[in-house]
This record gives structure tokens, sequence and C-alpha cells, in this order.
């Protein structure tokens, strides 16, 4: 049988306790929300004040404030169209603001006045670089990672890369790189690894290199792999806008855009998670140089390894998984940073 009177608890308060005619008439006035939790006055079961209501077989009928465009006027138009909405002052002082203004307005804003097809491509590949960098600086920042390196290394990437593809024509003069074409698995692996693998690995890995030579103390491992990370967005989101520009418009219209998506998004955080690898045991043929040679070349030889096998598969389900091992590899490798060191020590 239920209960005749209740407690109403709301946010941790109990109020009551109330037979069920008061019960109703609260709630048709709006005082108590049919949300609100019905306790048993008599230590029973609790419930909510809906169900309450209705195993006594009562329907609520809240009386409304006016009709709709009475309740409307009646909330003023400060509320509705508050004036401090559209000051200056409210805009740069809440953090809040200011950021969602950024990352939600941010392409709308680059595709209307950027001046030319690549500057926009660039400037919207800069957008969701700057995310990504974001992401990276949360979860794996340390106390030596520095802004001002992490944006050099970022932009020195993409100067790199600029310089030996464009200007020196590396690409063109490496033999490896006209396997790439072939019907054989075989020789496409090997063009891909050997040939792609290794050159662009080599380049986001070069970055990395130059910080841990050149700094001031030694560079933790999660350190290191921090601006791997970030050497490895910026080559990503270059290539990415070459390829839009390029490659990507010669495709049909729902292609072009997967792979347009494809580069600003999975296949920057892929180059990433290949050049963290390489962060991570550069780092550690500086701290234990009497294995840097095999660490260094550790370095370049795993992440070839994935790029070229994912480049040589493609987005079918083994590239797929190639992907996630390459990530769940730096994962482990960053947790047994520990054990793996251990193994290092003379």
């Amino acid at each position: 049988m239920p209960a005749t009177h209740y407690y109403v608890v709301r946010n941790t308060q109990r109020f009551g306790p109330y037979d069920v005619a008061a019960l109703q008439h609260y709630v048709n006035a709006g005082n108590i929300l049919l949300q609100d939790r019905a306790q048993d006055a008599n230590g029973g079961a609790e419930t909510t004040v809906r169900r309450a209501l209705s195993a006594h077989g009562i329907k609520p009928k809240i009386v409304s404030h006016g009709h709709l465009f009475a309740q409307i006027k009646a909330f003023g138009w400060d509320l509705l169209l508050p004036r401090s909405a559209f000051s200056y002052k409210t805009f740069v002082k809440d953090k809040r603001l200011l950021l969602l203004s950024l990352i939600g307005l941010a392409p709308a804003f680059l595709i209307k006045f950027t001046p030319s097809a690549f500057v926009t491509f660039y400037a919207i590949a800069l957008y969701f670089s700057l995310i990504w960098a974001l992401f990276f600086y949360y979860v794996f920042k340390t106390s030596q990672v520095k802004v001002r390196t992490t944006v050099v290394t970022f932009f020195a990437t993409q100067a790199l890369i600029f310089l030996l593809v464009f200007v020196f024509r590396i690409t063109d003069i490496n033999p490896l790189y006209k396997l790439l074409p072939s019907n054989s698995f075989i020789l496409r692996l090997i063009g891909y690894v050997f040939g792609v693998g290794v050159f662009e690995e080599s380049i986001k890995a070069l970055a990395v290199y130059y910080i841990c030579s050149r700094s001031d103390e030694p560079q933790v491992p999660q350190t290191a792999v921090f601006y791997g990370l970030i050497s490895g967005i910026g080559f990503g989101v270059f290539e990415g806008v070459i390829y839009q520009m390029g490659v990507n418009s010669q495709l049909t219209y729902s292609d072009s855009f997967f792979m347009n998506i494809a580069r600003l998004t999975s296949l920057p955080f892929l180059h990433a998670i290949w050049a963290g690898i390489a962060g991570y045991f550069i780092s550690l043929g500086f701290l234990f140089p009497k294995s840097r040679r095999s660490l260094w070349l550790l370095s370049i030889v795993i992440p070839a390894a994935l790029h070229g096998l994912y480049d040589t598969l493609g987005w079918s389900i083994p590239g797929l998984i190639i992907c996630y091992v390459g990530v769940g590899l730096l994962i482990v490798y960053l947790q047994r940073a520990k054990d793996f060191q251990s193994k290092l020590l003379p």
C-alpha cells in the first residue's frame, strides 16, 4: 500500500513531511518538482515525487504563469539580450567566452578573410594543429617543456621538409621512391619503409635530436616524446596542405572530402605518434650514451616500419591495426620507461 506522507529530498536537503494532497498542491504550484526524491515518512523506500503521486492515481496539473508571450515578457529584455554580452570588457575578461569564440568561430573567419586557397588551407591546418598541440600539452607536458621551444619545433620541421622536398628535390632523386607505384606488395613495402618512412621520420626526429643535444639538462623521455609529437604534428599538417592543394583535388567529391578531413585530423595524429616514439629513443640515447647508437637506430627504424606498413596497407583493417599498434607502443614505452632504463644501466 502506498505511503500517505512523504518527505521531499532535493540536493541533500529534506522537507516535509507532506500528505498526498499537499504534495499535489505544491507540485501544481511549481514549488516541488516531479523529479525531486520522495521518501516514505514511515521509513519506507525512496522514489520520485512523480511515482509517489502516480501510485495514488494522481496526475499533476502544473499551473502556468500567464500565457506564452506573457512569460517571455516577464523575463525582461535585460536577461534575454544583456548588453554585457556585446561589450569588449566581457569578451576579454571571461576566458571561457574568449576560448569558445576562438575555437568555434576561427575556421569561419579564416575561410572568409584569407586571401588565397593555399593560405586558407594552411590557416585551417594551423587551427587543427593548435587543437592537437593543446591536447598533447595537457596529456604529455613536463616541467621541462617550454612554449617557445614547442613553437619553434613546430615551424622548424615544416621549414626543413619544404627545403628538402621543394628546393633540393630529395624525393625525386631517391631511387626507393620509384618502387611506390609497383604492383608488387614487397617492392611497395620496401619503398614505403626505407624510402618514405626513413626519410620522413628522420626529418621529424632531427628537431628532437637538436633539442636534446643543445639542452642545458638531460631531457626525460616524456619531454622528448612531447617535442616529437609537436614535430610530427607540424610535419603532418604541412604535408596535408600540399596534398589538399594537389592530389586530393583530383579525387572524386566523396574521396576528396574524406581525405581532406583525414589530412587535418588522423594523419597528423599518426605522424605525431611515430615522431613521439622517435623522441622516446632519442632521449634514452642521450641519457645512456654507451647504448646511443642502437637507441638512435631504433628511433628511426621503429617509426619508419610503422609508417611504411601503414602507407602500404592504407585504410584497410590491417592498416588500421598498424595505426593502433603505434599508439599502443608509445603508451607502453612511457609506462615502462623505468624498466627499459634499468636494462641500459652499466
